[in-house]
């Protein structure tokens, strides 16, 4: 298991970057490269190859291997089926053919749309005054519908497959392996938009709708959780297929229409199994800590980010793989 950090490609990332290090961490889960700053090549797009080799060099002088890229360009049109739908997806076919150029060996993406991770709440009390986020469905009732109306779970059904028709073969060719994220919350509808990636039967539907070597799945576990009690049980159904290519470690309290997140020491699930069933399995990809709490001294700008809770589950996690190993 190669334990990693979610450390975005841009300068003022530099902090973070000599800190994971520092707390033994040998990997990063990238983003996507600015392209419109100062180093800015000609027309080169984001998924082009020269700012991705840009990136990936950023990384590696600062003592991180780039293990996976966690970030996609635009795709409403493709998820809505709209037109232009194409153009979104050559994009991502380029993305991928670069990252199989530059051996970047994961792309991590989703289908949810119009709306991306939801809280209602980024601000909820946790342990001695820290901050968790949650998420409270009964008040996203009110919510007004998405301004592009509603979106069924069969449309996202047939323009997954339609995506994963044109990008698995890409994805084969460049040696790069397909991660997708749950939904989250795992729950459907939200304000009128269908969600399927939101229960293990959707995943297993996922991976026999288009079946190859890279169609696979980025374990959120806080997610996970809300679709099961027993994420053990689904570490060994999709490990076994061989199907786990990244690990989001964290953890949640509660049900899928009213949940908090939890310190990585103090939620219900026995994170410790987890990674012996990860190690088990024979799970070698990218797992990185997700969504901490913000902690006194430390700034709830980017809610579940927090640089000092990040260090903390980095050095929990360690421990726990240490303990595994011996």
């Amino acid at each position: 298991m190669k334990l990693a950090e979610m450390v975005p490609p841009g300068p003022d990332s530099s902090t973070l970057r000599r800190l994971v290090v520092q707390a033994g961490v040998e990997w990063a889960i990238g983003g996507l490269p600015q392209t419109n700053g100062p180093d800015r090549r000609g027309t080169d797009q984001p998924w082009d190859y020269a700012p991705l080799l840009s990136m990936k060099q950023r990384y590696e002088s600062a003592g991180l291997g780039l293990a996976a890229i966690e970030a996609r360009p635009p795709l409403v049109k493709a998820k809505r089926g709209l037109p232009g739908r194409d153009e979104e997806i050559d994009a991502v076919c380029t993305l991928i053919e670069n990252m199989g150029r530059l051996g970047i060996p994961v792309w991590c993406y989703e289908w949810m749309s119009d709306f991306n991770w939801l809280r209602t709440n980024t601000a909820v009390p946790s342990r001695g005054g820290s901050l968790v986020s949650g998420y409270d469905h009964a008040l996203m009732q009110a919510a007004p519908p998405a301004e592009a109306g509603p979106l069924s779970e069969e449309t996202l059904w047939e323009t997954l497959e339609y995506f994963l028709r044109r990008v698995v073969p890409v994805a084969e060719q460049a040696n790069v392996k397909l991660a997708m994220h749950p939904d989250d919350p795992p729950l459907s509808p939200i304000r009128g938009v269908g969600r399927i990636m939101r229960s293990v039967d959707n995943y297993q539907r996922l991976l026999d709708l288009v079946p190859s070597p890279v169609n696979g799945i980025t374990l959120c576990q806080g997610n996970f959780r809300l679709m099961t009690d027993d994420i053990p049980a689904v570490i060994k159904k999709f490990g076994r297929q061989e199907k786990i290519f990244f690990v989001h470690f964290r953890d949640v309290r509660g049900t899928v229409v009213d949940f908090v997140e939890t310190w990585h020491d103090d939620g219900p699930t026995d994170l410790l199994d987890c990674l012996r069933t990860y190690h088990e399995v024979g799970f070698d990809g990218p797992m990185r800590p997700d969504h901490v709490p913000t902690v006194e001294g430390d700034s709830n700008a980017h809610p579940g980010y927090s640089l000092y809770g990040r260090l903390f589950a980095l050095g929990y996690i360690r421990g726990m793989l240490e303990s595994i190993g011996r």
